[in-house]
């Protein structure tokens, strides 16, 4: 007698295969954030309509990392060519999907709100993604964009939608790693600890795992008010006092808890990344500029540790563009990097000084451009605003350092200008999250402004 159970169950494991199997369609925005995506759908079909390529088509000249995508989205999908036909669908390796281009007038026809105006490209994507949900015996369809209205508008007209979430770092902005812990302890162990006695952390006595370099407010049990900061490296070192809170050369002393953590891992050459996030006004950038002098022209030459500071910042205007600027170089990226000089004028008393500094070579204040084909080595570099980084960018910058260096990614997750990046997929989010469990690489995050009680009170208020 012949079964036939092993054929039923081989259709069966193809039919729940079929089944389990997406269609997604590509926006414009998604292949201009990751040059890579095609690879990041496992064995799904994809579709990118032929409006998709137009648009990436205008960005392919641009010299940033959005330029950059754009032309290697182009030049993979030539390669894709040369293997079959994109019209018909060519697979994009062994185990993954098919790969189609599509065109809208190519479709099956779909009758849409009339709001809908196919002239405007959003639209004509939309359009193109409905009709693939159309076609006969077509698999659940989505759109993937990180255009947040155009997933509102496919979720007005029955399409599905989805942000592309392979470029997030972490799942809110709320889980985002903060660099410290508030942990209570036995009186005696305080007192311990300040008479200089050897702690060690175990690993039941916190309800987390710690990171290497994260802070540790030690808060007495039997009095709220007795507290003391440590840094904790592993659990089989003690726990390390934090005694930096001062750059003393220039004057400045920690506010508050967490701009302490940040001074000591700042002014520590063996942390060589440090991520620094917070509103407005936190102090952030001045603390690290401060540690950056202190470290490179300080008085105290034992300290000097870097021959050069270096401070840079991404070019994005806040609000409308205000277009071409005549002048020199330095003449045109003035309104960008000052900022960055208010800081160091703040500091060094007066712009005498300053320009001495920069003439000597040991200050070099410049933008972005300019540093990401750079190797340098032996520097202390403060990227500031740092959020509006893709994370490819942040790669580019990173990458680039030599022997020797410390980098300094200073930034607010709330405030961002790069309409390609969000509050948990930008670059300096994912570099909090990638590097925290290295033992060169350090983080705070910023509870509370310090800038003025005004400063304060807009970022809360307005």
């Amino acid at each position: 007698m012949v079964s036939f159970a092993p054929i039923y169950y081989l259709k069966m494991k193809i039919k729940e295969e079929r089944m389990s199997k997406k269609n997604y369609v590509l926006d414009t925005s998604v292949c201009l954030t990751d040059a890579n995506v095609l690879f990041k759908f496992d064995n799904h079909d994809i579709f990118v309509p032929l409006k998709v390529l137009e648009e990436i088509d205008g960005h392919k000249k641009r010299q940033d990392s959005v330029g950059a995508n754009a032309r290697q989205f182009i030049r993979t999908l030539d390669e894709f060519r040369a293997k079959g036909s994109l019209e018909t669908g060519v697979r994009i390796r062994k185990g993954a999907g098919i790969l189609k281009v599509v065109s809208f007038v190519s479709l099956k026809d779909v009758i849409f709100p009339a709001d809908l105006d196919i002239r405007l490209p959003d639209h004509t994507i939309i359009a193109t993604a409905k009709s693939i949900q159309a076609l006969p015996g077509s698999r659940k369809t989505i759109m993937v964009s990180r255009d947040i209205n155009m997933r509102v508008i496919c979720d007005s007209i029955g399409l599905l939608a989805e942000d592309y979430l392979s470029e997030r770092a972490v799942i809110s902005s709320d889980e985002l790693y903060t660099g410290f812990i508030v942990q209570t302890f036995d009186d005696e162990i305080i007192d311990r600890f300040y008479a200089g006695e050897e702690i060690f952390l175990r690993e039941d006595d916190v309800e987390q795992e710690l990171q290497p370099n994260q802070y540790v407010m030690m808060v007495s049990n039997a009095n709220e008010k007795k507290s003391a900061l440590a840094r904790f490296k592993s659990h089989y070192e003690p726990l390390k006092n934090v005694i930096h809170k001062k750059i003393a050369d220039w004057n400045i002393d920690a506010r508050n808890k967490e701009q302490a953590f940040a001074i000591d891992m700042l002014m520590d050459p063996d942390i060589k990344i440090v991520s620094l996030v917070g509103r407005a006004g936190s102090g952030k950038t001045l603390l690290a500029i401060a540690a950056g002098l202190q470290q490179t022209i300080g008085l105290r030459t034992e300290n000097n540790h870097y021959s050069r500071l270096i401070v840079s910042r991404p070019i994005q205007p806040l609000g409308k563009d205000i277009g071409f600027l005549p002048g020199t170089m330095e003449e045109k990226m003035l309104p960008w990097l000052m900022p960055i000089q208010d800081n160091l004028k703040f500091l060094m008393g007066d712009r005498t000084s300053l320009e001495m500094y920069i003439e000597k070579g040991k200050i070099e204040i410049e933008a972005l451009t300019y540093i990401r084909g750079r190797s340098i080595s032996n520097a202390f570099i403060v990227i500031d605003e740092a959020q509006n980084l893709t994370k490819h960018e942040i790669k580019t910058i990173i990458t680039r350092i030599g022997e020797g260096t410390k980098i300094i990614l200073t930034g607010d997750i709330e405030q961002i200008d790069n309409v390609y990046v969000n509050e948990i997929s930008n670059g300096l989010a994912h570099a909090v999250e990638k590097f925290k469990e290295h033992h060169i690489a350090g983080h705070m995050t910023f509870k509370k402004g310090e800038r003025s009680e005004l400063a304060t009170l807009a970022s809360k208020v307005l």
